[in-house]
């Protein structure tokens, strides 16, 4: 009987809420310090030139500090010193805590997990060693920065924002990178959960596929897959599955958005907005109507779509 009622009440809250969300000021950027992770390229890499422009003060977390990513981001702060390029390798402790110290004196804002790693290939084909490797860059790397820079988040009531995907609610033949992303998920659930009576506000960004502007994934080589198979693997599978599975992937690749200023909008308003959102969904609406369908479907039904979509 009050289901009826419940519903037209929460679309109301939700108008409400957007109303208030579009009339509210932007926060000042000055004097407000922002750590980002993986800044080498991709979102990372456009988020940190963004903010610079925005005023803000960034530290700039580059996997290769010497290589072109980080020049790039050197050339953009001459002159202006409010953006620092840090080696941070996130799967070591050592260089979160040597990033963290450089936030001593400083206004800490936010911390945005946005270093990742994609790969491609079904759960047998891959090796024990790069599950440990995912997990520890995708999912560890974002839990040992969040740990270090907590007391600092605590004090400024600050902002943490996580890269995760929609991927995390489906998988087309990449898994390990499902997995990781899933796991984040559930961990910034608790974590948002858990920071509220601190005012530190927690945020997910849920991109689509946007593999031709981050770069994350390069097309996969079916010669390469089989080569690195186990001699069980190529024993069960033969490589014309291979190369099916191949071109399968590289299509959807193929597919992605060049416009990664959408996802990097998400992000700015993860940092800047007084009332921010748990989540920011950034995605094609086909993409959005599959997690829909995900949420909502049984997964004998799902399973059934997911498994045609990969008999196509």
């Amino acid at each position: 009987m009050w289901v009826p009622l419940l519903l037209p009440l929460l679309a109301l809250l939700v108008l409400l809420g957007r109303r208030w969300r579009r009339g509210a000021a932007p926060l000042d950027p000055a004097g407000r310090a922002v750590l980002i992770t993986g800044c080498d390229s991709g979102f990372g890499h456009l988020l940190a030139l963004r903010l610079h422009r925005l005023g803000f003060t960034v530290f700039a977390g580059c996997l290769s500090p010497a290589g072109d990513g980080a020049r790039r981001l050197r050339r953009e702060a001459e002159g202006g010193g409010r953006l620092r390029v840090l080696r941070l390798d996130v799967t070591r402790q050592r260089d979160v805590l040597a990033a963290r110290d450089h936030f001593s004196s400083i206004g800490f804002w936010a911390l945005v997990n946005n270093a990742g790693i994609s790969t491609f290939g079904e759960t047998g084909w891959l090796s024990i060693e790069k599950y440990e490797k995912f997990a520890d860059v995708n999912l560890l790397g974002s839990i040992r920065t969040t740990l270090a820079f907590l007391p600092l988040l605590r004090k400024y009531k600050g902002r943490i924002v996580f890269m995760s995907s929609i991927i995390a609610y489906f998988t087309l033949g990449n898994g390990i990178y499902s997995m990781t992303k899933a796991a984040i998920e559930k961990f910034c659930d608790a974590l948002r959960l858990e920071m509220k009576k601190f005012g530190v506000q927690v945020c997910i960004i849920q991109p689509g596929n946007y593999a031709r502007s981050t770069k994350i994934q390069p097309p996969v080589s079916a010669e390469e897959i089989w080569n690195e198979l186990s001699e069980e693997e190529k024993a069960v599978y033969n490589k014309e599955y291979v190369q099916e599975r191949a071109n399968f992937f590289n299509s959807i690749l193929s597919e992605g958005s060049t416009n990664s200023n959408d996802v990097v909008d998400a992000m700015v308003d993860a940092l800047m907005s007084p009332t921010p959102k748990a989540r920011y969904m950034v995605a094609k609406l086909k993409e959005k109507a599959l997690v829909l369908v995900c949420a909502l479907c049984p997964t004998v039904v799902m399973d059934c779509v997911l498994s045609y979509a990969l008999s196509k």
